[in-house]
């Protein structure tokens, strides 16, 4: 079974879609795909579907949700043949004591396959090796085709687990951005960064990264600039100062060259902001 959750969901046996057009059925297998392999509780799906406060119902109801789901899969599980390897719905979608699990047969999966790319470019980048980690966070981020669940109606448990996908990708996007800024791609990373600074206006370090490819190709007004905007942003919405660490980072541009190229050997003064 091939699972998509990077973007619209897609769960797949042997190419044929197992996913149902019911908004309910259609949260269920998206719960159940986000943890393939793993057993999901009765009170977890439960909760997505109808929060705090599930009618009397909600059991049998969910019965009903993931037959409809297992009569999606029969049919897809056909295209492998009858022969002893062959499984049934109900070997696919199992249930276990407690809930659910279903089983994708050593199919992939791209949050997995996401997780260990980013994995991997992390510690790689711990290990001095900036250009290797810059392609395998490519590759990972690569993996998304849109926001997580895209076309999901998702309830409280979803909206929770969008959210954290969404974190572990802008995690795993300023660790790229970071290793190419030390790689001196600084010009070339202004457009994408000037998008996500303005996407996510309040995100301090972006708007370092930002500010340090600005000064770096000899636009230390507009690093500046960039600084003001966030500032204005963070005191209008929130009532906060930036942290003493982007401080920092407006210091060291008004400070350096005007030109923005360190010395040879200078420690890039725009680490990660942790």
């Amino acid at each position: 079974m091939d699972i998509r959750i990077l973007g619209t969901l897609d769960v797949r046996e042997n190419g044929v879609s197992v996913v149902p057009t019911a908004p309910k059925p259609r949260q269920v297998l998206a719960v159940l795909a986000l943890h393939a392999d793993q057993a999901v509780t009765v009170g977890t799906l439960s909760e997505e579907l109808w929060g705090r406060r599930p009618p009397r119902s909600a059991r049998p109801t969910l019965q009903t949700y993931v037959m409809h789901l297992r009569d999606l899969i029969a049919p897809a599980l056909r295209g492998a043949g009858d022969g002893a390897g062959a499984r049934t719905a109900k070997e696919v979608l199992r249930t276990v004591p407690g809930g659910y699990l279903l089983d994708s047969g050593e199919g992939t999966s791209d949050v997995r396959e996401f997780e260990r790319i980013a994995g991997t470019g992390y510690r790689t980048r711990e290990a001095g090796d900036q250009r290797e980690a810059a392609r395998l966070l490519r590759a990972a981020l690569d993996l998304w085709q849109g926001p997580a669940l895209a076309d999901i109606t998702a309830g409280e448990y979803l909206s929770i687990r969008v959210r954290a996908l969404e974190e572990s990708r802008l995690c795993a996007l300023d660790q790229r951005i970071e290793a190419d800024l030390r790689l001196g791609r600084h010009r070339e990373l202004i457009p994408e960064l000037t998008v996500l600074a303005d996407r996510h206006p309040t995100h301090e370090s972006l708007c370092g990264q930002l500010m340090l490819a600005l000064h770096r190709s000899g636009r230390r007004s507009d690093a500046l600039d960039a600084y003001r905007r966030l500032r204005t942003t963070l005191v209008r919405d929130q009532g906060l100062e930036p942290s003493a660490a982007l401080g920092r980072i407006r210091q060291s541009v008004l400070s350096a060259p005007a030109d923005g190229t360190p010395p040879p050997g200078t420690a890039n003064p725009l680490a990660r902001i942790g």
